[in-house]
């Protein structure tokens, strides 16, 4: 059966299996965001099956993930989080999923935390022998550590220039705060990098990182000149085929309501699982 008919349901199962799967990502980033910076004050602590991180100033890493699986927060362990945050003048940001412990949104509202929007989550299952389908002109290969900066300049100059098309999100990074944010990411396990080049010429790149069955499609890029090409297309393809070939079971995405993201990722078959409602209670 092609894999893009799978039926995929949408249950606490597999959510718990995504947020997993993120809150593993979040807490080993910012552990390698405190080993460059030991004296940056960084952490990555425990809370209610999530984590709660903090990588530096104005990372997009500060945040409290994965909660809602590991049944209900503790107030007190809250609270300590919470001071922790403004020790480092900082809000403390929830992303909270629809699919896990109702009354964490109680409790946040209760204590200040303010609904700012939301993300959608989706993804798509995949079965063996998966082949990827690439644009005219486009190869996608694997980049190895020695062209690090090369990737990581395509992809931080992507982001710089998102697409306007849904719902904005409440967050913009400076280019190098988002640099060192990726410089950490790659630091956690199972990341794979894949660069694009359109006739040769390098002009994006995406990452894919793979745990425990879920394979995390952590972002992809193109340079602006080179949009409208099937750069985006192909980067995807070819990391769904990777994700596939090495024993993945769901691919995931997490995009903007009504993006560019979204709607490329449903063209390939993902289906929205559930959203994430970002809370922030202020600094």
């Amino acid at each position: 059966m092609n894999d893009r008919q799978l039926p995929l349901f949408a249950g606490t199962d597999l959510a718990e299996r995504i947020e997993n799967a993120e809150r593993t990502l979040i807490s080993e980033a910012a552990e390698a965001a405190a080993r460059r910076r030991p004296e940056g004050r960084c952490f990555a602590t425990p809370l209610a099956g999530g984590v709660a991180a903090w990588a530096g100033e104005g990372s997009p890493l500060n945040k409290v993930a994965g909660l809602g699986f590991g049944g209900a927060v503790d107030e007190a362990e809250l609270a300590a989080i919470e001071r922790a945050y403004a020790e480092r003048g900082a809000p403390v940001q929830v992303e909270l999923s629809t699919a896990g412990e109702p009354s964490i949104g109680a409790l946040l509202t209760r204590r200040g935390y303010v609904l700012m929007g939301f993300e959608n989550v989706l993804a798509l299952a995949l079965a063996p022998g998966r082949e990827a389908v690439l644009a005219r002109s486009v190869e996608i290969r694997d980049s190895p550590e020695s062209e690090f900066d090369l990737w990581l300049d395509l992809v931080v100059t992507g982001f710089a220039s998102p697409d306007t098309q849904g719902v904005a999100s409440h967050e913009e990074f400076p280019r190098e705060v988002m640099a060192s944010a990726m410089r950490d990411c790659m630091a956690a396990s199972g990341f794979l990098r894949s660069l694009a080049l359109h006739e040769g010429v390098p002009a994006g790149g995406g990452s894919l990182r793979l745990h425990a069955g879920v394979a995390q499609l952590c972002g992809a890029a193109t340079v602006p000149a080179y949009r409208r090409r099937g750069i985006q297309s192909s980067l995807l393809e070819a990391r769904l085929a990777a994700a596939a070939a090495a024993g993945s079971e769901v691919a995931v995405v997490t995009t903007q309501p009504g993006s560019k993201s979204q709607q490329n990722v449903q063209r390939q078959g993902f289906e929205l699982v559930y959203a994430r409602a970002v809370l922030v209670r202020a600094a």
